[in-house]
């Protein structure tokens, strides 16, 4: 499997006709991670003169304005997530929707009942199938009160990726999370990308800082993600009330929403809450902080944390599948035990107490962050696309 390091490597193999049949179980109808990928992959493709259509739950005024053609499936709101949907298959009028569409290809991004009927759908029809792993399901489930199904969890995964061409995954890390559990043929590596003309060191502004309240001499500690338990938010407050009990003139800065906001804003005094960014007003907020801490040990690989980095903003993340990926601990920022507060707040301390070790830390994470071009991971997918369909017309 490629290193996540050669992203300039380009696949060299002729084109081909693609007609791409998307499945997501996000889209637009929450703002996250997966959703924000797959709508720039759509958009890159479309660039192209690539045809997507795309099939995904949605809602009623959904926040995101998707990027090219979407089917909405039917669903229904998750079991103590209700901003999130849960498919119900495809849908009475999907499968003509697709005849009609011809695809040469079916890329299903979420292995759910509409995954596997896209994936019954593509074996009848002969179509070959890749996936990608967006989400770490292991995980998710002790937060869940769901340890007891992890067995069964990744027994459907491999009957379900067996089937699949390709696996694309988004961490070296993760693949290797994968392949203890018996996933390993096809999966090729998929890094997400960053924008590193929007999120870069230049767009720190202290008038900025000073509009929300910070002193010039506080050290910012940022945390941007959804606000959900399993993100680690218990450990951010833990680590932020030490430091501030050890006398240290820090400061909180959390961006994003979620069922987990009162929580963090009862247990951080002091702390700056600045809601959904995006665009502009995220990347401003990134490069005014100081030190990005993400305790979160469920990612597959991290974009937040990749932004930090291309922000020029030393990162503080669990040693953990995604962080271990993209932090050089020691290098471009720390790594520390998955709920580990006593080595969480020791890194983030060192980084507190040193200016002159977060500008080293500073100038590193936006290098590495540079060879993370979306051009470049964009391009990678689609040359993966076309080794699969000329593999299968020689075959």
């Amino acid at each position: 499997m490629p290193d996540s390091r050669s992203l300039i490597s380009h696949l060299d193999v002729p084109t081909v006709d693609k007609r791409i049949a998307l499945f997501t179980g996000a889209y637009n109808h929450v703002v996250d991670g997966v959703a924000l990928t797959l709508n720039r992959l759509v958009s890159y493709l479309e660039a192209g003169d690539v045809p997507v259509h795309v099939f995904a739950p949605s809602i009623e005024n959904p926040p995101i304005e998707h990027a090219g053609t979407m089917t909405e499936v039917p669903s229904i709101p998750m079991q103590g997530r209700p901003e999130y949907r849960v498919s119900m298959g495809m849908g009475p009028n999907a499968i003509e929707i697709l005849d009609r569409f011809k695809p040469t290809l079916v890329h299903i991004a979420t292995p759910d009942v509409l995954g596997l009927e896209a994936l019954i759908y593509a074996r009848i029809r002969k179509i070959p199938v890749v996936a990608s792993y967006h989400t770490h399901f292991g995980s998710y489930l002790e937060y869940y009160g769901l340890s007891w199904a992890e067995r069964m969890m990744w027994s459907y995964l491999r009957k379900f990726y067996s089937k699949c061409e390709h696996l694309y995954v988004p961490s070296r890390s993760m693949a290797d999370v994968l392949a203890e559990h018996g996933i390993h043929e096809g999966v090729e590596l998929w890094p997400r990308g960053v924008d590193i003309q929007l999120f870069e060191p230049g767009m720190r502004s202290m008038q900025w800082r000073r509009e929300q309240g910070f002193a010039d001499d506080d050290i910012v500690i940022s945390f941007v993600s959804r606000l959900v338990v399993e993100k680690g938010l218990d450990i951010f407050a833990d680590v932020m009330n030490r430091l501030k009990a050890d006398g240290l003139s820090v400061r909180c800065m959390v961006v994003g929403e979620g069922p987990a906001r009162a929580m963090i804003e009862d247990e951080v005094s002091g702390a700056v809450f600045l809601g959904h960014l995006k665009g502009f007003d995220l990347a401003r907020a990134y490069a005014s902080s100081d030190v990005f801490l993400f305790p979160s040990e469920t990612e597959t690989f991290g974009n937040v944390t990749l932004e930090s980095m291309a922000s020029g903003v030393p990162a503080v993340c669990a040693d953990a599948t995604g962080s271990r990926s993209l932090v050089l601990d020691g290098k471009t920022g720390f790594l520390a035990p998955p709920r580990d507060v006593d080595a969480f707040t020791e890194r983030v301390r060192q980084l507190v107490c040193d200016a002159d070790l977060r500008r080293r830390m500073s100038i590193a994470s936006r290098a590495e962050a540079e060879t993370y071009s979306w051009r470049l991971i964009l391009g990678r997918i689609n040359a993966f696309y076309d080794r699969v369909l000329t593999e299968r017309a020689a075959s």
